[in-house]
């Protein structure tokens, strides 16, 4: 076991927490991160990007000039791909980019970045992380005290005033440990995570491994 130094919100040290060592001690692949990283951008992508084929494109079947004695080469109709405004020959198509990723795979994953953050000694964990009211101006107020500029704060629950407070802070980003992701980790310099929030995704890397077995 791993022990973290657990602070308040004004950055006074007021205990300590374990951290597994099959966190801290990730001995995976870093192929398999970089899977995970891969396909979870994959899955972002809507695929919904198309174009029209000829037999798409709006028009009629008439021909646009008589076939002989005009001088013009011959043409059959306007929605011709070799015409403005005709059609796109093997033009992109709506289509699925998703990868598959094994729920193995996705938790060695998270535990090899999430470990190495803590190596790298930018992760914080804090006592509690929450705001009374829903304004941005408490949120910004909490994160100032932590010296956060970009950043992950990561929570066992997001409230409906953590969450209304921090959605308008586009450097910072607040998600539940449930949730958490390879990609969040690699993606913000600096973690900041509650000690319910450590806990909970301990709990969750766990389960996933005993499962696995």
């Amino acid at each position: 076991m791993s022990k973290l130094t657990v602070s308040n919100l004004k950055g006074e040290a007021i205990g300590s927490v374990d951290v597994s060592d099959s966190i801290t001690q990730a001995t995976h692949s870093p192929q398999v991160l970089q899977d995970e990283i891969v396909a979870y951008r994959a899955n972002q992508r809507s695929g919904n990007h198309s174009t029209l084929t000829k037999g798409e494109v709006a028009g009629s079947g008439k021909k646009p000039w008589r076939q002989k004695g005009t001088g013009r080469a011959r043409a059959g109709y306007k929605q011709s791909p070799i015409w403005r405004g005709g059609g796109v020959v093997f033009g992109p198509k709506p289509r699925d980019y998703s990868k598959p990723m094994n729920l193995k795979s996705s938790h060695a994953a998270l535990r090899l970045a999430f470990g190495q953050k803590i190596n790298d000694g930018a992760v914080t964990v804090i006592d509690a992380f929450d705001v009374k009211e829903a304004k941005t101006k408490e949120f910004v107020a909490a994160i100032k005290s932590l010296k956060l500029d970009r950043g992950l704060v990561v929570v066992e629950k997001v409230s409906r005033e953590l969450g209304l407070a921090s959605r308008n802070i586009s450097d910072v980003e607040v998600c539940e440990a449930r949730n958490l992701n390879s990609y969040q980790v690699l993606r913000h310099p600096r973690l900041v995570v509650t000690q319910a929030g450590l806990v909970e995704l301990q709990k969750r890397l766990a389960v996933a491994t005993e499962a696995v077995r």
